[in-house]
């Protein structure tokens, strides 16, 4: 007979609202990213210039990315309800302070403080969903949490349009405040609080290491995908921060109070589950971004329509994340998420035959099946990662997938993206060897630069709109054929190293493991590690996208 649901009784509720809290996070930047050219207008909004407008993303992106893995080892330390409720608050400040920024600047600093509330909020989400549900059911949560981030990738460029047409640009942040009041009375509610009992003393050093070695590749990586990876200062902070994060994981292996338990990497359950969404992410995302100028510009669709056109991505992943878990119990975690993988992988081929003129719902059908391919992979992953560790260290397998991810999306974007800017300016310069120089560049810069320059021209720039859109498409072939090429890596990394059925009752946090009695509301495996030993260990996505940034 099985043993009885150690979950908390009001699980599912507090899922409900998990799954607002990370709403708000993921809806806010794919809402911000239809505002761009309202921002850049000095009429209707501040007159951003497009470094302003990269900076107004890769602002929140930076501070985001170099906090995750901090926050979610002190929301295990400070509880995680804390964590969630204070991540809310200063997400909801900032969200006013972005609507009614005065100026460029402004709008930039306050985007970088909603990367601290965003990366509050992020881990702790995935956290509280390991320690309020059993672990035969946490997969089906995960799931859920999974689907929730595409419907909000789906429905943000919708509504961030239909604010657009009848508000002013601040509408787009000033959205996520009703959102947050209701989150905050809800989690105060509804959400037990819960934190690793035994803590141990706090890895300052280690703390201060991962931050600092994050934001340095995190700010080189996203440097060099917005300027180019020739200059000498992009590659210095790559290199300081590899070195950093090098001298981070030397730390953490000698250290006797470690933020996280190196050896986990031995296990290949989880190292080989953080692989793959490392790798999907750089894949997914680096092609998935290109999309919006393929839709909005060659195909030229408005934000709402292209928002429309992405909603089977989201309807993919909301139908198959929480039947993953069913399929795994069937097939194994090694089939399944190989052939997710594999799935998604064709459809980023499918991406390299589109054309200037390709049925449109060949574009719908491909979205559906990229949501269905990737949650297949992220869903069981996520599982298998939170799998490996007790309850009370749930914040090491969120910070770390969810650090992973960041990371991933923004190399994913920054290098893929430097391949179709060269690819771009390599197809399109015959078209403009006849332009005066400045306007020669701007052209030659981005498809949205040559859609300038054709528009000061008159009908005669109508030749120029042509080879932009050709040589764009031609761009977009090359990263989807990357985005194909990572995609397969990541399905021989599977089919290689991942465990075909992942046992779960083989870690300390497993299904396997019997449960003590609940603490703080949730209830505790009694055979978790101490803090600073065994699998123990604590740490925490978001696309950074726009509409400003290809070349």
């Amino acid at each position: 007979m099985d043993s009885a649901n150690t979950g908390h009784p009001r699980r599912w509720a507090i899922l409900g609202v998990l799954v607002i809290s990370l709403l708000v996070v993921v809806l806010d930047n794919t809402v911000l990213n239809v505002a761009m050219r309202t921002l850049a207008d000095p009429v209707h909004g501040l007159g951003a210039t497009q470094s302003q407008l990269e900076w107004a993303i890769n602002s929140y992106t930076l501070v985001f990315a170099g906090l995750l893995f901090s926050f979610g080892v002190l929301g295990d330390r400070w509880g995680r309800k804390r964590f969630l409720l204070i991540g809310l608050v200063l997400f909801g400040i900032a969200s006013l302070l972005s609507a009614y920024a005065q100026d460029p600047g402004q709008l930039i600093a306050a985007r970088a403080f909603m990367g601290v509330g965003g990366a509050a909020i992020m881990p702790v989400t995935l956290s509280i969903i390991s320690n309020v549900f059993d672990p035969r059911e946490r997969g089906k949560a995960i799931g859920i949490w999974a689907g929730s981030v595409g419907l909000a990738v789906a429905i943000g460029p919708l509504l961030g349009g239909f604010l657009l047409e009848h508000f002013w640009w601040g509408s787009v942040f000033m959205i996520n405040i009703p959102i947050i009041l209701f989150g905050l009375v809800a989690v105060a509610l509804l959400v037990p609080e819960s934190r690793d009992p035994k803590p141990g003393r706090i890895d300052l050093v280690g703390v201060v290491l991962s931050v600092v070695g994050l934001v340095a590749l995190v700010y080189g990586i996203v440097d060099g995908g917005e300027h180019g990876f020739g200059r000498p200062e992009v590659w210095a902070s790559i290199g300081l921060g590899a070195a950093v994060l090098a001298a981070f994981i030397w730390w953490e292996a000698r250290t006797t109070h470690p933020s996280l338990d190196v050896t986990l990497f031995r296990d290949a359950r989880f190292s080989a589950s953080v692989a793959s969404i490392g790798l999907l992410f750089f894949a997914s995302m680096g092609s998935f971004f290109f999309v919006g100028f393929y839709l909005q510009l060659v195909r030229d669709y408005s934000p709402m329509e292209s928002g429309a056109l992405l909603v089977p991505f989201a309807v993919g992943q909301m139908v198959f994340a929480p039947l993953s878990t069913n399929l795994v119990k069937k097939f194994g975690m090694r089939a399944v998420s190989a052939g997710g993988i594999l799935l998604a992988s064709a459809t980023f081929a499918v991406l390299a035959t589109l054309q200037v003129d390709t049925p449109i719902w060949v574009v719908v059908v491909n979205f559906f099946f990229m949501g269905a391919g990737m949650a297949n992979v992220m869903p069981p992953a996520t599982n298998t990662i939170m799998s490996v560790l007790p309850r009370e260290k749930a914040g090491v397998g969120s910070a770390v997938s969810n650090t992973v991810r960041q990371v991933a999306v923004a190399m994913g974007v920054a290098v893929l993206g430097s391949v179709v800017a060269g690819v771009y300016r390599g197809q399109v310069e015959t078209a403009t060897a006849g332009l005066p120089e400045p306007v020669r560049e701007a052209a030659n810069e981005s498809i949205a630069g040559a859609y300038g320059v054709a528009a000061r021209l008159g009908e005669a720039g109508q030749p120029l709109v042509t080879a932009a859109n050709d040589a764009f498409v031609h761009a977009m072939h090359w990263a989807a054929l990357g985005s194909t090429l990572v995609g397969l890596i990541a399905a021989v990394v599977v089919v290689r190293w991942m465990p075909k059925r992942a046992d779960m009752s083989a870690g300390p946090g497993g299904a396997g493991a019997p449960a003590g009695p609940a603490r703080d509301g949730a209830a505790v495996p009694i055979n978790a590690a101490p803090a600073g030993g065994g699998a123990g260990a604590e740490g925490g996505v978001q696309r950074p996208s726009r509409l400003s940034r290809v070349g």
